[in-house]
């Protein structure tokens, strides 16, 4: 992993290598890429079918790197999620395209706050995080009205995960616990097993999710990332697959508007449905769309959307189920099993040890007063030197 990160300081300081930052556009494909920086386009059709379905998942608006030399490309990182990332190499003549994991710095921050405007202004304002701040507002979205509960002065506190890239915040942030004061009274939830409950074991998150396809056997699990022992590769799975016939009518998971149905690569027919809290459900290899199924509808949870298929990248019948909360790839699995509000009592057990943990955090956090951070003004090349010697890996080139 560390080779490009010696590669890159090596070029850039010796031969004078210029390296940029980007935005992938929208309606950008790897292939388009390819074409408007005169990379061989054998070089996309050479690709087995997984690594082209992951292209497909490169998000609108994502920072990837160039490198170049004398006006040409010798390395790019293209992120696909936040654990993998797509990376170009030029040898010579001849271009190489493998997938590695991302290398980022995972820091864990807390921070308390005074009231001045809104929890979603205030957090953006101190600390620059606009996804820290929706997330922040969704957590708390079904057990507190913030327009009629909060008043200047109340106080936040927050105690989060942040990935650090290149410098700059990557991804999306997990929050661990939060605490929200009004009118003198503390309300807190905490992080258990990917979903938000309060200090009494109640779960507070109100989106849940359906089968999309019934009676259907799961072919492929989901998986951000992981190394095959026998292909030496790095593969990734950003959804769940359901084996089924073709024909088989596929249900919206939850309610919401269709923001995209039509052709999406190696994907084939594909429907995307955005929901509340930040959450969108993809549905992929569609044979065809339900009738009146198209961008700017609003369906309901369970209503058919389409019909099992075989189109783009597949081999055989089958439905791929992705879903996503601010972009980022989750596991739907671990959304759809949860169907009670309240744990059990070995969970609520193990639940509650956490959550007393988390609240002695929280409540250090308040009275030493610490204040938020903003990563944005992290050096590039500080940071970069920093990664050498500190960062925390989990093996690849990154």
């Amino acid at each position: 992993m560390r080779f490009i990160f010696l590669t890159i300081l090596i070029l850039i300081s010796t031969f004078g290598a210029v390296l940029e930052e980007s935005r992938w556009k929208s309606g950008e494909t790897l292939l388009t890429f390819f074409e408007k920086n005169s990379i061989p386009q054998k070089l996309y059709y050479d690709l087995d079918r997984e690594t082209k379905e992951l292209a497909d998942e490169i998000i609108a608006g994502v920072r990837y790197y160039t490198l170049k030399e004398n006006g040409q490309i010798k390395q790019v990182l293209i992120p696909i999620n936040e654990e993998l990332q797509i990376h170009i190499l030029k040898k010579g003549d001849k271009y190489t395209l493998e997938l590695t994991p991302v290398v980022y710095q995972t820091v864990r921050d807390s921070f308390v706050l005074e009231i001045e405007h809104s929890p979603y202004q205030d957090i953006v304002k101190k600390t620059g995080n606009k996804k820290l701040a929706n997330e922040f507002v969704s957590a708390f979205k079904n057990s507190i009205d913030f327009r009629r509960s909060l008043r200047k002065g109340d106080k936040i506190a927050i105690v989060y995960n942040e990935k650090i890239r290149m410098g700059k915040i990557f991804g999306s942030p997990v929050i661990e616990a939060a605490m929200v004061e009004t009118n003198g009274k503390k309300h807190y939830i905490y992080l258990f097993e990917g979903r938000y409950y309060d200090d009494k074991g109640r779960e507070v998150e109100g989106f849940l999710l359906k089968r999309p396809v019934r009676n259907a056997r799961i072919s492929s699990k989901f998986t951000l990332r992981r190394y095959h022992p026998v292909l030496k590769k790095y593969r990734a799975h950003l959804g769940v697959d359901f084996a089924a016939r073709k024909g088989t009518p596929v249900m919206a998971a939850g309610s919401g508007r269709v923001i995209f149905a039509g052709r999406k690569g190696g994907y084939g027919n594909v429907v995307i449905i955005r929901h509340s809290d930040g959450y969108k459900t993809l549905y992929a290899h569609l044979s065809k769309f339900r009738r009146g199924i198209r961008r700017g509808k609003y369906v309901k949870q369970g209503q058919i959307i389409g019909y099992v298929g075989n189109t783009g990248l597949s081999t055989g019948p089958h439905l791929h189920f992705g879903l996503y909360k601010y972009n980022r790839p989750i596991n739907p699995l671990r959304i759809v099993k949860i169907t009670k509000s309240k744990l059990s009592s070995k969970k609520r057990k193990k639940f509650m040890e956490l959550a007393s943990k988390y609240k002695s955090e929280i409540e250090n956090v308040i009275a030493t007063g610490v204040k938020p951070k903003k990563y944005e003004e992290f050096d590039f090349m500080v940071s970069l030197m920093e990664k050498k010697s500190s960062i925390k890996k989990e093996g690849g080139d990154g």
